[in-house]
């Protein structure tokens, strides 16, 4: 192991000085091996690792090329190893993205187009007040994926989009044994919406922690 990361070391060290950028391709692996001074075989397991994480797109029979290395597609690793994780680490889940979306909606209402905040309220319309819980969720990820993409920080909406999508079976749980969770929810974003449209970023940010805190105090009680 401790030979493979070196090798990884040595290409990450390649993609950040800028000897590799996004959408080149590699040297032949022989070549790559002499340059770094590594074996054939723990350069080889460096490009498999860095492949599974997205930093390396290889294609069969046409060699190794450095990813567009997008949050997004980078990503994708750390929403893979949520979707394993138990219930009381999507609580953690909760947490971290309690910390992240109050700040992006904060920043949402100060940035957001009016075109926006009527199309936020046309998706809030179509739910109506009694929509099914797979519904509510749909809109749900709807709604904030696109206050956070509002926030103008594509880093900070890719994080989000990755770390809600570990907590949508603790949100349709929350909506099966929690009696007034859809009225609560349909309510809350409501207020977020009517904040965004006051262009009130500190109100904004507080009915966003007041709604993420909502649903982390009842995961806590339940675990």
């Amino acid at each position: 192991m401790a030979v493979t990361d070196e090798a990884i070391g040595k290409i990450k060290e390649m993609i950040v000085s800028g000897a590799l950028r996004p959408g080149d391709r590699l040297p032949k692996e022989a070549d790559l091996a002499a340059e770094l001074g590594l074996s054939r075989n723990s350069l080889r397991e460096a490009v498999k690792a860095l492949s599974l994480l997205n930093i390396l797109d290889v294609r069969q029979g046409d060699g190794t090329y450095v990813s567009s290395l997008e949050p997004p597609l980078l990503l994708e690793a750390v929403s893979f190893v949520l979707d394993f994780h138990q219930d009381d680490q999507a609580l953690q889940a909760l947490k971290v993205r309690g910390i992240l979306e109050p700040a992006a909606t904060a920043l949402a209402a100060e940035r957001i187009p009016e075109h926006e905040i009527r199309e936020l309220g046309e998706l809030l319309d179509r739910l109506g007040d009694a929509p099914s819980l797979d519904e509510l969720v749909a809109s749900d990820l709807e709604f904030h994926r696109r206050i956070a993409a509002a926030s103008g920080i594509p880093l900070l909406c890719s994080l989000l989009d990755s770390i809600s999508g570990a907590t949508v079976r603790a949100r349709l749980w929350r909506g099966i044994t929690e009696e007034t969770a859809v009225a609560r929810t349909l309510s809350e974003h409501r207020a977020i919406l009517d904040a965004l449209a006051a262009r009130d970023a500190r109100t904004a940010e507080a009915w966003a922690t007041i709604h993420i805190s909502n649903v982390v105090r009842w995961l806590d009680s339940v675990l």
